[in-house]
């Protein structure tokens, strides 16, 4: 039995040695998990520092980027006020209106940096801009995920990392408190929705985030202190906002709009873009010709529109060996892209019946609109031509619809030279035209629309270097209107020699020397500078 036995031991024992070699065999040709890791990790950094070493040439745009506050062109009323915003003692939240393009992100770049030297700033050394699009972020309602203002990973969501397998949360800063000690600049701040706007709000008051997690326990000792601080005293927030906008103010909530100073950067003239283009051409190290130079003004909007002009413009001469850029290649370019020329009216001294310059607004930009009357006998009434009747307008909160009201200050119009003039329109058809084919803010051109009215019932001829603006009641008085420093600006641009506004609301800061703005309360005063004082100039 003891030889059976003995046999026995030594068959098991065998075999244990057979399947602990088998066993080891198996696993010397699979890797383990953590060298498995390491691979992957190496692998990915090699991938990741062949990346670095390519580069593509630095783009265009980033090349003639403003170094210095004297590279912005046109803005230096913006940049006035926005250093008086941000370069005191006590620097302001901020609302900066404005077309693309015209250096709204370097201006408050360059002036954060002059803010850094001031010794009232609170802005210190090592404060910084964090800029975000308002257009790119997104959240979760459920608040696992906000890039704006921050959130709590739980342990049960991925990103917890190695506090959540603990069963702790784990706070997340957002951009509000990246900027703290600093500035966070929002652009496009009018597509933010509603429900981020009102808890950044909140944040503006409070100067801090407060999270919330119902996997915070106040009293769980393996919680690491900050994060207890963090959870009971909000993560700091104090900074300044800079929102940005392309929007109208009165598209932006007045909430918002309430706790910041409101500051206008103003669309680029041709001369303005022309010079952007002279600089995007240097440091393209081509020669943009005169000719170019103007036709590139004719198509650019704005600084951005310059430079993409004449990038492409040199881009396409490089392929067939020309350094030298025109009018030809530049028109080629605009054509391809369907650039929009810029629309530019030259007023005359010549004087015409019916015909006067009333001014309007489109966006950031004042405009000259002529209003055209024209009448004749027949069986009475008036016709209304050349207004979009109404259009639709992005809020970014949704689609809204306008109507024009023209067409109703064509009645008013109508009612004040019967009430006021005594002007019999019976037995006379009235036909109103205003060109351009944009939508006409009627209110804004009645005292346009009343002047050519007259002039074609009466025969009296306007000169076409006058422009007029302001919305008539039925008494006869001329009210105030907005978008009078765009408007004024657009007339004297176009060679207007006088202008005719409300005196009501008008800022004195409107005059300029050399330019002959008259100030009227009512029609018949405005009437009266048009027609009979200026027959007594000449009659003297």
């Amino acid at each position: 039995m003891n030889g059976i036995g003995t046999a026995l031991l030594a068959v098991q024992t065998i075999c244990a040695v057979i399947l602990v070699g088998l066993f080891f065999l198996s696993r010397k040709g699979q890797a383990s998990p953590v060298s498995e890791k390491s691979f992957q990790c190496q692998k990915e950094a090699k991938e990741l520092s062949q990346m670095r070493k390519i580069a593509l040439t630095k783009p265009l745009a980033e090349q003639i980027r403003p170094t210095r506050m004297q590279q912005i062109i046109g803005q230096e009323e913006g940049i006035r006020a926005l250093r008086a915003a941000l370069c005191g003692e006590h620097p302001q939240h901020v609302l900066l209106y404005g077309p693309p393009g015209v250096g709204k992100t370097a201006a408050v770049r360059l002036i954060l940096e002059e803010a850094k030297r001031e010794e009232r700033s609170p802005f210190q050394a090592e404060a910084k801009m964090v800029e975000v699009d308002a257009t790119t972020l997104r959240y979760d309602e459920r608040s696992i995920a906000d890039p704006l203002l921050g959130s709590v990973h739980d342990p049960i969501y991925q990103g917890a990392g190695a506090y959540g397998t603990m069963g702790i949360p784990k706070p997340r800063m957002g951009a509000v408190s990246k900027a703290h000690g600093g500035i966070l600049f929002l652009d496009e701040i009018g597509e933010l929705p509603s429900s981020q706007l009102n808890k950044l709000l909140k944040v503006l008051e409070d100067r801090k985030v407060m999270l919330q997690s119902a996997y915070y326990e106040p009293s769980d000792a393996q919680i690491p202190a900050y994060i207890h601080d963090i959870f009971q005293n909000g993560l700091p927030a104090d900074f300044r906002l800079v929102g940005a906008t392309t929007r109208r103010p009165e598209e932006i909530p007045m909430a918002l709009r309430s706790r910041c100073t409101e500051i206008f950067f103003r669309p680029l003239n041709r001369q303005q873009t022309e010079q952007i283009a002279r600089t995007a051409a240097k440091a393209l190290n081509v020669v943009l010709t005169e000719e170019g130079v103007k036709r590139t003004g004719d198509f650019s909007q704005n600084g951005r529109d310059a430079a993409n002009l004449v990038q492409t413009a040199a881009a396409a001469a490089a392929l067939v060996h020309r350094n030298s850029i025109g009018a030809e290649e530049i028109s080629w370019v605009a054509q391809m892209g369907k650039y929009t020329p810029r629309f530019e009216q030259t007023l005359c001294s010549k004087q015409e019946i019916g015909k006067v310059n009333g001014l309007g607004v489109a966006g950031y930009q004042g405009m000259v609109l002529q209003v055209e009357c024209w009448v004749k006998d027949g069986p009475g009434g008036i016709q209304v031509t050349g207004i979009v009747a109404e259009e639709e307008l992005e809020t970014g909160r949704g689609r809204l619809r306008r109507s024009s009201t023209a067409a109703d200050a064509v009645q008013t119009a109508a009612a004040v030279l019967q009430r006021q003039f005594y002007l019999n329109l019976t037995g006379k058809e009235i036909y109103l035209h205003f060109t351009g084919g944009l939508p006409v803010d009627g209110p804004s051109a009645g005292l346009a629309i009343c002047a050519a009215m007259y002039s074609a019932l009466l025969g009296c001829p306007v000169r076409q270097d006058v422009a007029l603006t302001g919305e008539v009641d039925l008494e006869g008085r001329v009210l105030p209107v907005g978008g009078m420093a765009e408007k004024l600006e657009a007339a004297f641009e176009a060679g207007a020699k006088e202008v005719f506004v409300p005196r009501a609301g008008f800022d004195p800061i409107w005059q300029e020397d050399g330019k002959c703005i008259h100030t009227v309360d009512t029609v018949k005063e405005a009437f009266q500078w048009l027609w009979a004082k200026r027959e007594e100039e000449k009659s003297a």
